[in-house]
């Protein structure tokens, strides 16, 4: 083996990065919104969807720890190679490593250094810190490489410490390796379990300077020993150098999923030891990114909030694959995507279906391509779709099936390099699952009743959703049969409505209501709790896909509207002892800081009064983002918190997330120009744009008068002038005729 690696390491090194120029929009990114409060995001260094991402550790445990970093710490325990944005397990921080002035001797502390966040820069695709021992940190990253500067004071001995044995919450290392190749080289892998029970990621490490001497020890007898071996131990190491009179050091790390051999290889995606040089490749591929939507505007602070949710919506899912497309998933099998197309992994679907994936068929075209086929991978090796992919290994986090209205989205679209039989299968596949979903019960009764699963409202009535959108594919298939199936299936929310109390409510297997009732209350007890993350009136409203059904089912469409109202004035408190920490951001009962809320503001326009939207909207983007580390009001959850405020700010959200229209709200930009392959521009304009005009007053589409209260996506991506007029008062005479509502159900 290690006669091999050294052969790899002469190889050819790949430049994949290259220069850009007009780098200018990146000066709007702060990395460090969300790092506060309950954001969970990390503020290091990464490259859009890259699988590095290379970011400091504080050495914290807990909730807002799951990130590995909360701006409210003052301490760096290390700087790893892996981590999760915004998400509300901790897990990953793989590879983790750390700079001393000194050896250390105990292999199983993590040594906290103190830090000041004066002393911490952040922007796309760099971090730096000086640490209070002295230590001066920068780092920057490729797809599959990052690449450390430390700058030791002189007369200090320079320390790196690889921690494999380091952990955040959850997670615990299974086994680790480290291999010496040669005075610069070192090689081995990490394998642990926690949220996903199986990880595993290999990784090389190369210095600019020789090792001195290079220390391994294992982490249960606290003993240096000689050498490492396949034996299921833990190991640590520390590459010692001598005194490098105050010069910098650098050291590239590369990630595989599959082997030694491949990171050796990916070490190569860094070219040089110019450390600038990569720093401002990385930032050229997030100009890229961001050059896609160009706004403007003369609130800075508006700039600022939506080029890092841009930003934000560029970190999952992340590459698994290497550079050829192989992968070793969670079973062990070394697999491979066809035509050297990658896997992806990191898929928080039951958030970012809502609005996040809708926006990948705007802005990732391309890209999109691969992380649907990923999904369809995962359930080749699988059965079923994924509901909450982590190293291609299937936590089950969540509620849903919710890769269905994904992938039913993507097909509805015509989207390119997607086999829509082979969608319809896996759709099938994870509609009819026999396993503990609660998926039998649901089908048997049509609706889950409460004595029969957990979560039993949350799981009616998106399973409801999920099935019409297998309703909506299996119609453009010609699947008539099915067609009438699942739009039966579709209709299971009905089971669960409550006209007398106005709410969803559960119902055990006898059809009876459980009682006592109150739609304040919320519990993380998934053993009792009949709705995940939330409660009855959030819940209450998610029928995306037949809002005029659930307006029926009040009575009265005046009646629906009174409800809606109602949630944004009720009282605010949370009743229950374990009430979940995710139902935050609240405005009343609706609930921004969690996804379940994500649509309830967009639902006017589906009864005819869409100024009450555009009032709301605005409400949320003025009080729930914010340019600060505290700037969002939940978890950021992979990029979809971020994806509602770049729609909304844009003047639409994807409000049934699979039909392909995009419901209007209010623009809040002077000018937003969504660029498109091809040279294809969509130009969205709001004359008469202020503060206070938040109220839309008449559209125009390519110069000439649009009465609808939304714009299908093959409008949008055929590019145009999309001009909003706004005013201070609302116009309630425009998208007030039932022609000029978004779609239904129909």
């Amino acid at each position: 083996m290690v006669a091999q690696i050294k052969k790899l390491v002469a190889l050819p090194l790949l430049l994949l990065c290259v220069n850009a120029n007009g780098q200018n929009l990146t000066k709007y990114v702060d990395p460090f919104i969300g790092t506060g409060g309950h954001g969970h995001t990390y503020p290091g260094a990464t490259v859009p969807f890259g699988m590095v991402q290379l970011s400091p550790d504080n050495g914290e445990q807990g909730w807002d720890w799951c990130s590995g970093y909360n701006y409210s710490s003052n301490t760096i325990a290390g700087f790893s190679h892996m981590h999760l944005s915004g998400t509300g397990c901790g897990d990953w921080t793989d590879i983790s490593v750390m700079p001393h002035t000194r050896l250390i001797d105990d292999s199983t502390t993590f040594f906290k250094v103190p830090f000041d966040h004066k002393n911490e820069k952040a922007s796309p695709g760099f971090y730096s810190v000086k640490m209070d021992n002295g230590v001066s940190v920068a780092l920057t990253a490729t797809e599959r490489c990052g690449l450390h500067q430390y700058t030791f004071p002189k007369g200090s001995t320079p320390v790196v410490r690889f921690q494999l044995n380091y952990m955040i919450n959850w997670d615990n290392t299974t086994r680790s390796r480290i291999l010496q190749i040669d005075d610069s080289t070192i090689v081995g892998y990490r394998f642990s379990k926690g949220w996903a029970n199986v990880q595993r990621v290999f990784f090389a490490a190369r210095t600019s300077k020789p090792i001195s001497k290079f220390h391994l020890y294992n982490t249960e007898t606290h003993e240096e020993i000689a050498q490492s071996d396949e034996n299921g131990k833990v190991y640590n190491g520390e590459l010692e150098f001598k005194d490098l009179e105050g010069q910098p050091i650098l050291m590239k790390v590369a990630l595989s999923s599959t082997s030694y051999e491949k990171a050796l290889e990916a070490l190569g995606e860094v070219r040089s030891w110019n450390f600038e040089q990569c720093r401002k490749q990385a930032e050229s591929k997030w100009e890229a990114e961001l050059q896609k939507i160009q706004v403007t505007t003369t609130d800075e602070h508006r700039k600022r909030v939506f080029y890092t949710a841009l930003y934000h919506t560029c970190m999952a899912p992340v590459l698994y694959s290497d550079a050829d497309g192989v992968y070793r998933n969670a079973k062990n099998n070394v697999l491979s995507m066809a035509d050297k197309r990658q896997r992806y992994t990191v898929f928080s679907l039951w958030d970012t279906f809502r609005g996040l994936n809708p926006l990948f068929t705007v802005t990732q075209p391309q890209r999109n391509i691969d992380i649907l086929n990923s999904m369809l991978a995962f359930y080749d090796e699988n059965g079923l779709l994924p509901v909450w992919d982590l190293s291609t290994f299937e936590t089950n986090c969540m509620s849903g099936y919710h890769a269905v209205p994904v992938l039913a989205d993507a097909v509805l679209k015509n989207t390119p390099g997607l086999d829509a039989q082979h969608v319809y299968e896996a759709m099938l596949a994870s509609a009819n699952q026999t396993n503990d979903r609660g998926t039998p019960d649901y089908i048997k009764y049509g609706y889950l009743p409460s004595d029969k699963g957990s979560f039993s409202v949350t799981l009616t009535v998106e399973y409801a959703y999920d099935d019409w959108c297998i309703a909506q594919v299996a119609k453009k298939l010609g699947k008539m049969d099915d067609y009438a199936k699942f739009m039966k299936r579709g209709d299971s929310w009905q089971q669960l409505f409550d006209a007398q109390t106005g709410f969803m409510r559960a119902k055990k297997a006898d059809g009876t209501w459980v009682a006592p009732f109150n739609p304040y209350y919320a519990s993380t007890d998934w053993k009792t709790s009949n709705y995940e993350e939330g409660n009855a009136w959030q819940y209450t409203f998610f029928v995306p896909h037949d809002v005029r059904g659930l307006a029926k089912s009040f009575g009265s469409t005046d009646a629906f509207i009174n409800k809606l109202d109602s949630l944004f004035i009720a009282n605010s408190t949370i009743v229950g002892e374990s009430a979940p920490p995710d139902v935050s951001g609240l405005i009343g009962q609706y609930a921004h800081g969690n996804e379940p809320s994500h649509h309830i503001a967009y639902m006017y326009n589906f009864v005819g009064q869409p100024w009450k939207t555009q009032e709301k909207v605005r409400q949320i983007l003025d009080t729930m983002y914010h340019d600060q580390p505290e700037g969002y009001s939940g978890n950021e959850d992979c990029g979809q918190m971020s994806a509602w405020a770049v729609w909304s700010m844009m003047g639409m959200f994807p409000a049934n997330p699979a039909n392909g229209e995009y419901v209007f709200g209010s623009p809040v930009f002077n000018e937003a120009t969504l660029n498109f392959p091809g040279g294809k521009k969509m130009v969205i304009k709001a004359k008469n744009n202020t503060k206070d005009n938040k109220y839309i007053q008449s559209v125009n589409l390519n110069g000439k008068p649009y009465n609808k209260t939304y714009i299908s996506h093959a409008d949008l991506v055929k590019g145009g002038i999309l001009e909003f007029t706004m005013g201070a008062a609302a116009n309630k005479s425009w998208g007030v005729a039932s022609a000029s509502w978004p779609t239904g159900r129909e």
